[in-house]
């Protein structure tokens, strides 16, 4: 398992002149574009947000974290199908694998929120890095519930993929990452935190910026639908793993 995802992580960025500084660099260029573009509309004197920058730094990491293990996932399969026809190895290892590669990745990226932080002279404290990190394992859940139920589903229909870019672009936007929660009403807040990806990035965003954290009560009940999710992707993988390999 570490083996591909070692090998998975060096190939990412075989070949480019600057190498493992895109791991940085990208998200980074993202950041510095949104950043100078929203800045401006999403400033304390128009939502009350405060630390902007760090809101949207930590967002985009987060997501972009979601997105690469996701669309790792669910191609994973099919990118090691050599693994999958010629020897046998466990088809659960190749999917994990190419998730642990996006971790490493994520990993990296954590330098940048860390600079960012210490640039602001902002402490989160200990308490909100310690939600940070719950929610880093919620999101890293929620990546392997899709790709234990995409990935035998991409085997069989390879259009998946296009699906899954305009599903994740949507809901990219359906994210408050460029703007804060606060700019809908009050009664519209807990439908937009319906989507899992929008409840882990506000209340990340709460806990290492403005010390505010979710309830008890949603935390449970947020991670209990993530583990739900994740057996149900493994149900749905013991059911279609056996046919993998004559479909692929």
């Amino acid at each position: 398992m570490w083996a591909l995802a070692r090998t998975d992580f060096k190939l990412r960025f075989h070949g480019s002149l600057l190498g493992y500084l895109w791991a940085l660099l990208k998200p980074l260029s993202l950041f510095l574009i949104l950043n100078f573009v929203f800045s401006s509309i999403f400033n304390p004197m128009n939502t009350g947000t405060r630390y902007y920058s760090l809101q949207l730094i930590t967002s985009l990491m987060l997501f972009g974290f979601f997105q690469d293990g996701t669309m790792n996932g669910l191609t994973a399969l099919v990118h090691k199908s050599t693994l999958v026809t010629k020897i046998y190895v466990p088809r659960w290892i190749i999917i994990l694998a190419s998730t642990i590669h996006t971790t490493l990745v994520f990993a990296i990226n954590l330098i940048i929120i860390s600079l960012f932080f210490l640039w602001y002279g902002l402490w989160p404290g200990l308490t909100g890095i310690l939600a940070f990190a719950f929610y880093i394992v919620l999101t890293y859940g929620l990546i392997l519930a899709f790709s234990f139920m995409a990935a035998p589903l991409f085997v069989r229909f390879r259009d998946l993929v296009q699906v899954w870019e305009v599903v994740s672009a949507a809901l990219f936007y359906a994210t408050p990452i460029i703007y804060p929660l606060t700019i809908f009403p009050a009664h519209y807040q807990s439908y937009v935190l319906v989507n899992p990806m929008a409840f882990i990035v506000h209340y990340t965003k709460m806990a290492l910026t403005e010390q505010q954290f979710a309830g008890l009560g949603e935390n449970a009940l947020f991670a209990a639908v993530v583990a739900l999710l994740f057996g149900l992707g493994l149900f749905i993988y013991g059911r279609l793993e056996p046919s993998v390999a004559e479909h692929i």
